[in-house]
């Protein structure tokens, strides 16, 4: 078996009739939008709440904690990159104070449309915040909703654990583990 390795996955274009959003005032916070990575046409669409940071202060790529963590996941479980494709419910990461729930049901129109337009098989949410606003519901969380297959913008939906949540707790790890193997099942 090859060994992992992570990798900067490619980065997917911002649409060019939504690359100055200015709607949740994330472009203040002097982020870049971010639309997606990995691979655009996908079966399945992982969902992080942000896209965190892609490279370093001095603008080189590379792949941080939570990409590694999920990228190590998914290479376990027995996904190849032509599999996934990551994308997010704000598009820009976040560096200062904003108000979360207004700004993610603004945002969540961006995903809305994504997902409308690339039409993939499958939804994979990873993370409460991401979990509440593609759920549409601020009391959901995942623990309560693992396992089980959902339906949301009309796709199947399965949810798990953030990587970053999984980095800071390792109790979750298997869990987390548990769950792309769940989702390879049902993908295959």
């Amino acid at each position: 078996m090859t060994p992992f390795c992570p990798i900067v996955w490619p980065e997917d274009p911002v649409p060019a009739e939504v690359q100055n959003c200015k709607i949740c005032g994330l472009d203040t916070h002097g982020t870049r939008m971010v639309w997606g990575e990995g691979c655009p046409t996908a079966p399945i669409f992982v969902v992080l709440d942000n896209p965190g940071m892609r490279e370093s202060r001095e603008g080189e790529p590379f792949v941080c904690g939570t990409r590694k963590t999920l990228q190590e996941a998914a290479f376990h479980a027995g996904f190849g990159t032509e599999d996934l494709y990551v994308t997010y419910v704000l598009k820009r990461r976040p560096i200062r104070k904003y108000d979360k729930p207004a700004t993610r049901r603004l945002c969540m129109r961006h995903l809305r449309e994504q997902l409308l337009s690339r039409r993939p098989e499958m939804l994979f949410c990873l993370g409460d915040a991401a979990v509440q606003s593609v759920f549409d519901d601020p009391t959901l969380n995942v623990k309560s909703l693992r396992s089980t297959v959902h339906e949301i913008f009309s796709l199947p939906a399965v949810v798990s654990y953030h990587p970053l949540a999984v980095r800071r707790r390792p109790n979750l790890r298997t869990l987390f583990m548990k769950d792309w193997s769940y989702l390879y099942k049902l993908y295959k």
